[in-house]
């Protein structure tokens, strides 16, 4: 007598399809805590509202934000043609709440969460943008809008700068990667950060001031580098307080100082070298 196995190939196909999409459910529900869990570390007004506010509205929040928030420096002063005021506090909204999705946390899993959310929103940016083009085109073409005021207000300012989408992703990139990597062997390690870090505010300021060509972008990746590694050896122990060490292992062992005298605020005189040391490269980037 011969037995056919399709029933039995049947069965065992639901069962795997079951254990997929239970799989599935349980993943996103883990997601979902984790933004929970980050929004309530954030203050209330970073969240995601159910609806998109109307133009006026989120530029008045990327103002507010850019206006309120400390620094030190100013996001817009009088040497700023005043028609670039509301670029620059749309795009700081944005850099200011990344990192913050990032560093004020305190929680990994939550801020990779938070940072995957914020992603989606830049994505439905971009998407929403490409759509509008269509749609002057098409009339059978749907409009993908994000929700958040500081997207609302950055879509006009990518809009009019013509600013590529990697600008603002690659900065996602190296938030991300703070949550993933807090040591850095090599000297050329840490550059490969800033190039992600700290380069692409350099080009956002010159996309909002008109200009994006190579010559240009290359100084500003000069000076951004230089800037990020400057706030790297003036915060050593705010960033080990975060676990993370940005000055180059390789450099530690060569002026025989180590992270433990980090960890135990002990910096001798060979510590003071490796600082100097490094101060010294930050300038003749």
């Amino acid at each position: 007598m011969t037995v056919s196995s399709t029933g039995s190939d049947g069965a065992a196909s639901n069962r795997a399809g079951q254990a997929e999409s239970g799989q599935a459910e349980f993943k996103q529900y883990a997601v979902e805590r984790a933004l929970a869990r980050g929004w309530a570390k954030l203050p209330p007004e970073y969240a995601i509202p159910q609806s998109a506010p109307t133009l006026d509205e989120a530029r008045e929040y990327c103002r507010r934000l850019a206006t309120s928030h400390y620094e030190n420096f100013s996001v817009a002063t009088w040497f700023l043609p005043r028609h670039l005021h509301q670029h620059f506090f749309n795009v700081y909204a944005y850099c200011r709440i990344s990192d913050d999705l990032g560093d004020e946390v305190g929680d990994r899993e939550a801020s990779l969460a938070l940072l995957d959310r914020w992603e989606q929103e830049l994505d439905a940016t971009y998407a929403g943008l490409e759509e509008f083009h269509l749609c002057q085109q098409r009339a059978d073409v749907g409009h993908q809008v994000a929700r958040h005021p500081v997207f609302v207000a950055l879509a006009a300012t990518i809009r009019s700068c013509g600013i590529p989408k990697h600008e603002f992703s690659d900065l996602l990139m190296a938030f991300r990667q703070d949550q993933t990597v807090g040591r850095y062997e090599s000297f050329d390690d840490l550059l490969g950060y800033c190039r992600n870090s700290a380069n692409p505010v350099g080009h956002l300021v010159l996309y909002l001031c008109g200009y994006n060509d190579e010559e240009r972008q290359k100084l500003s990746d000069y000076t951004c580098t230089a800037l990020q590694l400057a706030n790297f050896w003036q915060d050593v122990s705010v960033d080990w307080k975060k676990d993370r060490v940005y000055l180059p292992l390789e450099d530690l062992r060569r002026f025989g100082a180590s992270v433990e005298q980090i960890a135990e605020g002990r910096f001798d005189s060979r510590f003071r070298e490796l600082m100097r040391f490094e101060v010294q490269r930050a300038r003749v980037v």
